[in-house]
């Protein structure tokens, strides 16, 4: 593909030794290089000054825990989140003219990164039928357009409201809200993409599907497990957790299919020690597992644990916990004692030693945690691996106890909240009951879609609105042609958003730019200036507060989008109090404080310093699960293969990116520069397949069902992957993912274990495609 006018091209691809260690010095000039390039000094220091402050602005980027009041460092971010936070807040602007100029058609052929880049969205646009421009539209004609859309379809299961992880809990609630006043559960989220599986196996075998731990659990654990997760990149404020763990004398087990700089050392650049000395080693023991090969390993512990246990009877399981609290041990113990230790060697590719080294650890340990991340979530048998991470962690009781449980690592800021607040296609029974008896109206009753299940309404004819609230759905969304497709099969597509994407410039027939404010900035109403609420990966609930002003005078917060846009769907009030709602955010707290279990008092609560923490059911020795126990569960065994001549691939996000979004083109903890078209694969894999670093090659999927999916074009790097397998980088690999390759049980897609050919390009002087 040529590049179009004016976009830059990849420089030529320049690749360097991998780094050794993560943060220090060199992030901090690097956020701050990139946050000058986009707004003032001054906004970079108010943003960066009050960022995971007590009344400032929490993160946009990732959902981890913010250390308790008192003992906050008064620079608590990392590199990626100042990076992104002042990205939000650029000083850069998308106005009438921009859309003049560009045509969709030209903005469909530019990257996300130069879409990313030319700023903050300041005017309601529209594209309205058969034409290839955006234009400018004021607001109540815009809500009108939308409006009417809704209230002419067939079927209120017509319409699909899509939310992101970066909207708040007030905005979520009105949304889902709004959605089922209007008479659907079609409410899919980015969840659905990246821990539905988390959220599933929780569910089933703990009652809950969120984790059980407190960054205090993490800091005094005796072992940590970190699996299929890059805390380097995606989020770094964990390593200070893990630092003060290791400190305390924890030790640290990283399993992953790469040796992340984020699992080997650590160099807090809050630090003396991380500035001028070596930092902290972060892995004690590193597995370097094959993709997918997570299920079989944690299979291979249970059962060397069951038959230490058998040699010292009494002294290795929790025969207390067990009995108290647990449900089928007896079935899975059979199960567990039948692992075939070639069946694990050809999924791990670790030996029976090392695995052995790690059971040691373990039964050296009384407090230990297991954290993971998309690594497991996004393969088919996501949930399963989960399942038996949890059987892990009951055998000794490592569940309800200070230092211990699961920790399932969410990566955006409010994904975790969103779902709290009813952001999910199959709320139970007791959420809308709930609902029904503050509004007055019964809500839908019957599941509604999830992503995958969206785009194939869409596709079928079966969805004609689509409504995002934040994100970018297309590109988060797997098989990338038929995603988008789907979106423009829509009728209407419309976008509550900050910044461009590429999600805006693949329209229905009629699209729709609706630009809000930012976190960073000042959100005022008619009842004076308000804050939202967010809920991070550990279940506290805290406020944010932007101090910035407004990119635009005309941009709309997203509850007063959403409010007005109900008012006009849903004609008038009813007994839903939307105009009070839009004007007083503490009007919707109140009512999130009568429908949802936690969140009594709300409002004087969440304005303590540091909030409050949810309950967790677990915590208190309570399941609700169908046994009223926790449960011990049977996993299938998974071996996953690819044929002689091919590979496993996973994808993942480079260092200098965010979600869907990348900042640059380099990856420099992995010494990646100039060029995201690259396949990352083990020497001796190259060496078998005739490979060379520089060459170029097309990644071909191939699937059961024998059909195939092409990615052109990328260029070959040898590095130390696990033997057998290989990593490229999303959103551009997305095509190699068919709608139709989901996890089992959750119904999430699977962007890992891919199994893949390199295929050399006809022409490799060619350039990489943008």
């Amino acid at each position: 593909m040529q590049n179009p006018p004016g976009e830059e091209p990849e420089t030529s691809l320049s690749v360097t030794p991998p780094k050794k260690w993560a943060a220090g010095v060199p992030a901090v000039v690097h956020a701050l290089e990139y946050s000058l390039e986009q707004t003032s000094p001054r906004k970079t220091g108010v943003d960066l000054l009050t960022m995971n402050q007590v009344g400032g602005v929490d993160c946009p980027g990732c959902a981890w825990a913010d250390p308790a009041p008192g003992r906050r460092h008064r620079n608590e971010y990392c590199e990626n989140g100042a990076k992104h936070i002042n990205d939000d807040a650029t000083t850069r602007r998308i106005t009438a003219d921009f859309f003049r100029e560009h045509s969709v058609s030209d903005l469909a052929a530019r990257s996300d990164m130069w879409l990313n880049q030319q700023g903050r969205l300041t005017e309601p646009m529209i594209k309205r039928p058969g034409s290839d421009h955006y234009e400018p539209i004021g607001w109540n004609d815009a809500l009108g357009v939308l409006a009417q859309e809704l209230r002419g379809l067939d079927s209120p299961d017509e319409a699909v409201f899509y939310t992101s992880g970066r909207a708040s809990n007030e905005a979520a609630f009105v949304f889902q809200l709004f959605a089922r006043a209007y008479g659907t559960n079609n409410l899919p989220d980015c969840s659905n993409m990246c821990h539905e599986s988390s959220g599933f196996a929780l569910n089933e075998t703990l009652g809950v599907g969120k984790g059980t731990v407190s960054l205090d659990d993490l800091h005094h654990a005796d072992l940590i497990f970190l699996v299929g997760q890059n805390p380097g990149s995606n989020h770094p404020r964990q390593l200070s957790a893990l630092e003060e763990a290791k400190r305390n004398g924890g030790r640290i087990v990283a399993v992953n299919p790469l040796p992340e700089a984020g699992l080997r050392r650590f160099k807090n650049p809050q630090k003396p020690r991380g500035v001028v000395g070596r930092g902290t080693q972060i892995a004690d023991r590193f597995l370097h597992i094959k993709p997918g090969g997570d299920l079989a390993l944690f299979q291979a512990l249970n059962r060397l644990l069951l038959e230490a246990e058998d040699a010292r009877p009494g002294t290795v399981l929790d025969h207390d916990f067990i009995n108290a609290h647990t449900s089928g041990f007896e079935e899975f113990a059979r199960h567990a004692r039948t692992v075939d230790w070639d069946d694990v060697r050809a999924a791990t590719g670790l030996t029976r030693e090392e695995i052995e080294k790690v059971r040691d650890e373990v039964l050296r340990s009384e407090r230990v945690i297991v954290c993971w991340a998309m690594g497991i979530t996004q393969h088919k048998h996501g949930v399963p691996t989960i399942r038996e991470i949890v059987n892990f962690l009951m055998l000794r009781g490592n569940l309800g106890r200070a230092g211990t449980g699961a920790c399932p690592v969410r990566g955006h800021s409010n994904v975790q909240g969103d779902r709290t607040m009813g952001i999910w296609e199959q709320m139970p029974d007791t959420f809308l009951d709930a609902l029904q008896e503050e509004f007055g109206f019964d809500p839908p009753r019957a599941h509604g879609l999830d992503s995958v299940n969206s785009i194939k309404a869409m596709l079928e004819g079966r969805v004609k609105v689509f409504l995002a609230l934040a994100g970018n759905f297309v590109r988060a969304a797997p098989d990338s042609e038929v995603t988008e497709k789907a979106m423009r099969s829509c009728r209407l597509t419309a976008h509550i958003s900050t910044k461009l994407n590429r999600s805006h410039t693949v329209c229905g027939e009629t699209a729709l730019i609706l630009p809000t404010l930012g976190r960073t900035e000042r959100d005022v109403q008619a009842a004076g200036e308000q804050f939202v609420t967010v809920e991070n990966s550990m279940s506290e609930v805290h406020t944010s507060q932007g101090r910035l002003e407004p990119a635009s005078r005309v941009l709309l917060s997203e509850v007063a989008i959403l409010c007005r846009l109900a008012r006009l769907s849903l004609g008038g009030e009813g007994n839903i109090p939307w105009g009070k709602f839009e004007s007083d955010y503490n009007t919707i707290r109140d009512s999130i404080s009568r429908i949802v279990p936690g969140f009594h008092d709300f409002n004087a609560r969440v304005t303590r310093p540091g909030g409050f923490q949810l309950p967790n059911p677990v915590n208190e020795g309570v399941f609700r699960t169908e046994t009223g126990k926790a449960r011990f569960t049977c996993n299938e065994r998974v071996v996953p293969r690819a044929p002689e001549g091919h590979l496993l691939l996973q994808t993942l996000r480079s260092h200098d990116q965010w979600n869907t979004v990348p900042y640059t083109n380099n990856d420099r903890y992995r010494g990646i520069h100039g060029s995201r078209h690259v396949i990352l694969v083990n020497p001796a894999d190259l060496s078998e397949l005739g490979l060379a670093q520089g060459d170029r090659v097309d990644l071909v999927s191939v699937w059961e069902d024998g059909t195939e999916r092409r990615a052109e074009n990328f260029q070959v790097v040898p590095y130390p992957a696990a033997k057998g397998s290989a990593a490229a980088y999303y959103p551009e690999t997305n095509v190699l993912v068919p709608l139709d390759s989901v996890a089992d049980v959750s119904n999430q897609p699977t962007s890992k274990g891919i199994v893949i050919r390199l295929e050399p390009t006809g022409d490799r002087s060619r350039p990489a495609p943008v």
